[in-house]
């Protein structure tokens, strides 16, 4: 597993982040606090506190193509 860590600040960049990690067919989670939800749920990413830091869980050990996609919305 890798992880890192995020911001995502408007609902712009939710939708931009959904794209990146639907295309993509491993398991992939966001955590904030003790709250856990699918990376490719929408819904699930707005019921997130999105004025904190969100660790992204990759589930998956050759994830570095991911990782590059998801440079614009690290911290």
């Amino acid at each position: 597993m890798k992880s890192v860590q995020i911001s995502l600040k408007m609902a712009s960049s939710v939708k931009d982040f959904v794209n990146v990690v639907s295309k993509y067919p491993y398991e992939i989670d966001l955590r904030n606090g003790r709250y856990i939800v699918d990376a490719k749920s929408i819904l699930g990413i707005f019921s997130l506190d999105l004025s904190q830091p969100i660790t992204v869980e990759i589930y998956n050990d050759n994830a570095d193509d991911l990782i590059a996609d998801l440079a614009p919305f690290m911290n």
